[in-house]
C-alpha cells in the first residue's frame, strides 16, 4: 500500500512567493469557483507553506482580492484613443466580459458583499482604484471639450460601473452583446457640452 504524499512547499519569498500565489488563487477560482478556493489549495497549487499564506494576506478574503484586483488590472484596458466615448465604450465592454468571466464573477460576489466582514477594510479602497481607471477617462473627454466642464468625472464612472454591476446582482440579466456601448451613449447624452 502506498501513500501519496504532496510534494514538499518550495521555499519562495517575497515577489516570486507572491506571484506565484496570486496565480494559483486566479487559476483555482476558474477550476473550483470560490468555494473550491481555500487558502490550504492555494498553498498547495503555489507550492508553498499555507502559514506563507496566512502571514502575507492574513484572510482569504484579502488574498481574493488581491489575486482579483491583480488579474482585473491586467484584463482591464486603460485606452486613451483620443475620443471619450470609444475609450468608455472599450472600458465597459472589457468589464462586462471580465464580470462574466469566473474570476469577475468571484470579484464582483467578494467586493459587493456588505456583510463580508474580513474584507470591509479592503472593499472600498479597491473598489475606488477600479473607478478611478473611468473617472480618468471622462476627466480626459472634460479636458479636450468632449464633455461639459461641470461633469463630475467620479458620478459618471459610477454610474457606468454600477449599470453592469446591477445587471449581474440585482436582475440577473445577461451581459449582452451592445450592452456596454448602450449604457455609456445613455450616460454621456447628459454629459455632453451645453450650447446656448
Amino acid at each position: 500500500m502506498t501513500i501519496e504524499n504532496s510534494p514538499a512547499p518550495l521555499r519562495r519569498r517575497g515577489e516570486p512567493m507572491r506571484r506565484a500565489v496570486l496565480a494559483a488563487t486566479v487559476d483555482l477560482l476558474a477550476a473550483e469557483g470560490l468555494g473550491g478556493t481555500t487558502v490550504a489549495a492555494v498553498a498547495r497549487a503555489a507550492g508553498v507553506h499555507e502559514t506563507s499564506v496566512y502571514r502575507r494576506w492574513k484572510t482569504r478574503e484579502n488574498l481574493l482580492l488581491d489575486a482579483l484586483g491583480s488579474h482585473a488590472d491586467d484584463a482591464l484596458p486603460a485606452p486613451d484613443t483620443g475620443d471619450v466615448r470609444q475609450d468608455l465604450v472599450q472600458l465597459m465592454e472589457a468589464v462586462a466580459d471580465y464580470l462574466a468571466s469566473p474570476q469577475g464573477a468571484a470579484l464582483l460576489h467578494l467586493g459587493a458583499s456588505p456583510d463580508a466582514e474580513a474584507v470591509e477594510a479592503e472593499r472600498l479602497p479597491y473598489w475606488d482604484a477600479r473607478l478611478r481607471r473611468g473617472e480618468d477617462i471622462v476627466r480626459r473627454g472634460v479636458e479636450r471639450g468632449e464633455l461639459d466642464r461641470d461633469t463630475d468625472p467620479r458620478l459618471v464612472a459610477e454610474t457606468l460601473a454600477g449599470s453592469l454591476f446591477a445587471r449581474v446582482l440585482l436582475t440577473g440579466e445577461p451581459l449582452d452583446e451592445g450592452l456596454a456601448r448602450r449604457i455609456v451613449d445613455l450616460t454621456l447624452d447628459g454629459a455632453r457640452p451645453r450650447t446656448g
